[in-house]
This record gives C-alpha cells, sequence and structure tokens, in this order.
C-alpha cells in the first residue's frame, strides 16, 4: 500500500485510519501486506530501524538521495525518509498553503515506493491511495513499462476523497521526468493542469472508493469535481467497498477515554458520560432531560457548516442542546465562537483537535449530527452507532450507505430546512424514550468492522491477479 498516511504515525483524516487498520484485518485472512509512507518531521524514528539506502532517485538532472526505515509494527511499515522533502512542519503544507514543491515530494515518493517493491518488498499488487499516489500506476505504464521487476504486477488506485485532486501547472511533468506523452485528456491533463489523481484514474488496473454510494456519485457532475466523465469511462472498473472501523478504540465496551463504560445490554454507563460531558461544557443540569447534539467534524463547506450557520439557531428552538468541536475555515470557527456567545449554556463549543474529548462526545451525546455536502464514507457516523448516538445525517455517500430508518434519521435535500426537519423528527422521537432506546441499541448492534471490508478488498486483489 503506497498511502501519503497511515495511523498512527501520520494522520489529518480518514485516509490513515484505513491505511492504518486494514493491513492487520488483511493480514488475518492470509494476505500479506505491506505500507509505505514518507517519514515526515513528526516522526520519531528512534523505534525504526534503517533497512536499506536505495540507489539515488533522478528526477532529469536532479538528485535525491533517500533512505527506507521500517516502522515497529505487525506488518511491514516502510518510511521513506528525505529531510529536505519531507522533514517539515506539515505533510502538504503549512497555515493553509500547499508547499509549492508537493508536485517533486510526492514524484520521489512515488519512486521510492517502487524501490521499496524493488529490493525489499516484492509485490504483486500495488494499493495506491489519493492523488499523493497518483504518479506509481503512471510510472509503471511509461517509465517502468519494460521493467522486469514489475512485469505482472497490477495496481488498485482507491479515491478517498475527490475533491483534493493534486493539481499542478503541466511544467511538472518535466520537473517529475514523466513521459510528456501522459499529458492527454484520457491522461493526465486536466483543463491546462497535470493532475496526478488522473494518473491513478487513468493508468491504475482497478478503481476504488470507500462506499458503494460515493461509487456511484462520483460519476456525476453533482460529486465528480470535473472528473465524473474520466470515471464514467471507468465504469466497470470502479468498485465501492465501505470504510470499516477499529471496534478496538471506539466501542463503548473498552473505550478507556470515557468515564463508564457501557453496551446494549447495559446502558447504565451511557447516562454516566452524558452527565460527564454537561458538566464538561457548562451546561446546565436540565439539559439531562432533554436531547445533547454533538459534532465532531472539519468546520468546513463540505462538512455541512453552512447548513448549519443558516441553522443553528432555530434548532435551539427546538428545545434541545449542542456541544461542538473541530477546527477549520476561520468563517466557521468564527461562526461557531459567535453562536456559543450567543447562546449561552445551550451551545457549547472547543476549537481544535482534542482525541479523548472526542471520545466523550460521541459517548455523552444523545444524537450526532453530520450535514455533509457530500462523504465519500465518514467514520463518526459508524461511531455514533456503535455508541447509542443516534445520527442525523444528509443521505450522501457513506452516510447514506451505513445509516438506515432504524437506526438514524436522514434528509436527502442540501437545505437547512431539511436539516431541520431531521432535527425535530430526531427530537420527537426522543421523547418517546422505550422506542429511542430500541433506535440506540438497533445501532450498537450493527457490525461495520474492517473483517467484511478487508475480505472485500481481498476479493478485489484476487480478482485483479485473475485468482
Amino acid at each position: 500500500m503506497v498511502s501519503s498516511e497511515a495511523a498512527p504515525l501520520a494522520k489529518t483524516g480518514g485516509l490513515a485510519d484505513v491505511v492504518g487498520a486494514l493491513p492487520s484485518a488483511l493480514a488475518s485472512l492470509g494476505d500479506d501486506p505491506a505500507v509505505v509512507i514518507p517519514r515526515y518531521g513528526s516522526i520519531d524514528l528512534k523505534r525504526a530501524r534503517r533497512v536499506f539506502d536505495p540507489p539515488p532517485i533522478y528526477l532529469g538532472p536532479v538528485r535525491f538521495d533517500t533512505a527506507i526505515y521500517q516502522a515497529p509494527e505487525t506488518f511491514p511499515l516502510y518510511l521513506v525518509d528525505c529531510p529536505p522533502l519531507y522533514d517539515r512542519k506539515g505533510f502538504y503544507g503549512e497555515t493553509g498553503v500547499d508547499y509549492p514543491d508537493n508536485h517533486i515530494r510526492f514524484a520521489v515518493f512515488a519512486r521510492a515506493a517502487l524501490a521499496v517493491a524493488r529490493y525489499l518488498f516484492r509485490t504483486e499488487i500495488f494499493h495506491c491511495h489519493d492523488w499523493q499516489s497518483g504518479l506509481v500506476p503512471a510510472y509503471l505504464r511509461t517509465t517502468f513499462s519494460t521493467d522486469p521487476t514489475y512485469l505482472g504486477v497490477r495496481t488498485l488506485f482507491t479515491i478517498h476523497n475527490l475533491g483534493y485532486q493534486g493539481l499542478f501547472p503541466k511544467t511538472a511533468l518535466a520537473d517529475v521526468a514523466l513521459d510528456p506523452r501522459v499529458y492527454r485528456p484520457d491522461g493526465m491533463e486536466f483543463f491546462g493542469h497535470a493532475s496526478y489523481i488522473k494518473g491513478g484514474i487513468a493508468f491504475a488496473d482497478w478503481l476504488s472508493t470507500v462506499s458503494p454510494t460515493y461509487a456511484r456519485e462520483i460519476q456525476t457532475p453533482e460529486f465528480g469535481f470535473g472528473l465524473d466523465g474520466a470515471l464514467r469511462a471507468r465504469a466497470g472498473e470502479l468498485t465501492g467497498i465501505l470504510n470499516g472501523v477499529d471496534y478496538r478504540e471506539w466501542s463503548p465496551e473498552v473505550d478507556s477515554l470515557i468515564p463508564a463504560r457501557y453496551s446494549p445490554e447495559d446502558l447504565s454507563g451511557k447516562r454516566v458520560c452524558k452527565e460527564h460531558l454537561v458538566r464538561e461544557f457548562g451546561l446546565p443540569a436540565e439539559a439531562m432531560d432533554r436531547p445533547v447534539m454533538g459534532i465532531v467534524s472539519r468546520f468546513t463547506r463540505q462538512k455541512g457548516m453552512d447548513l448549519l450557520k443558516e441553522a443553528a439557531s432555530r434548532i435551539v428552538e427546538q428545545d434541545v442542546y449542542l456541544v461542538a468541536l473541530g477546527s477549520g475555515e476561520p468563517e466557521y470557527e468564527e461562526f461557531f465562537r459567535q453562536i456559543a456567545a450567543d447562546f449561552p449554556g445551550r451551545i457549547a463549543v472547543r476549537i481544535g483537535f482534542d482525541n479523548g474529548l472526542a471520545h466523550r462526545i460521541e459517548a455523552g451525546a444523545d444524537m450526532f449530527v453530520m450535514p455533509s455536502q457530500y462523504e465519500p464514507c465518514g467514520l463518526n457516523q459508524i461511531y455514533s452507532l456503535k455508541y447509542g448516538t443516534v445520527p442525523v445525517v444528509r443521505a450522501t455517500g457513506g452516510l447514506d450507505d451505513t445509516i438506515e430508518e432504524r437506526t438514524g434519521f436522514k434528509f436527502k435535500e442540501y437545505s437547512a430546512e431539511a436539516l431541520l426537519g431531521a432535527v425535530q423528527a430526531a427530537t420527537e422521537a426522543y421523547g418517546g424514550r422505550e422506542g429511542w432506546r430500541e433506535t440506540m441499541v438497533r445501532g450498537m448492534r450493527q457490525d461495520f468492522s474492517w473483517k467484511a471490508s478487508a475480505a472485500a478488498y481481498s476479493a478485489l486483489y484476487r480478482q485483479l491477479l485473475g485468482a
């Protein structure tokens, strides 16, 4: 697996969780996975061991020296070390600005991943994740097309979020020593730019994405970000496999980060968690008798924050409480600060990232709100099910695939009115305590572990190899 992130070493979102958990699940099925990621400045090498110094990587006349480390994991996890490229404060940029040499950084990474397969881990399949690995299939189809090392090796390219595409000036292709013939409409050309994600879409043997619904959505103009035509052209080679979650970390039966543990058979700890959450956010005692809605999210338009901005004051009128944790675009961070100031004791907000608090919100809230504009898979709604925190979601992507009428509340139209309608339906249902309890328990008994997802990937690998 070639990825720019893998939890717990390097994480900005769901991609890292997938690449951190899927290999172990595959290994339990008898597959033999390995992972390659960059060694960012935030990754401590003290526990890693240096296993190889590949020959220098040349992009034209420019030389890059790399070293390969192996991190202590249950599967081979290789770190590509090249301090001038990766030893920085951020993964992709700083203060909201991308690094100007990202096209070089992830070209060297792609070439280093190929070197790992040549010298350390002879693979049958390169499973590439998102635009940062899109040059692996492109190089294999061009520069290394006649290299006997990679004869018969297949490529799978997984799209985690089509909104992030790795767009660079077309001169970037010369900078990374890529055959200029890839710059064509059915290759990497994208409205005058070179698109790394199109490198994966155009040249991989097979494509996948992280939910069945998202696989259909990205073939439409609404969700395709200009790539819907390229994806429709490969519709017969595109599979949607729902992400799994790691219940060793996200389950109220084992969670060490919450005040009390509980299960579908004994929900008493759920109330203890709500009491703790109400106190932690400074809500009044009356909140114990009304729904507390939770949000843990990036504060961006993609996550539906514009809908919340429009609907928040009217949500409060339904006699509910709201707690939110997240960070993101300044406009929405300021909105949450302002709405908390306007409704003290009713809405409470924490700006930033706090893993422990994220767990306590999942455990202590009654409902969890995800009004996303689009959502390839989503994980928080799956965590919410496990914690008996009833999801209120927009019916898009993985949200639509994982939440049903028996386990949560969905709305289709992307509007504040539709969101308000779903919140009202959930609030009314909350009043019927026995029915609400049944909804909670049904959700808690759903199984979205990695077992089923890993089996689907394993079957796809065998299909690719003609086995």
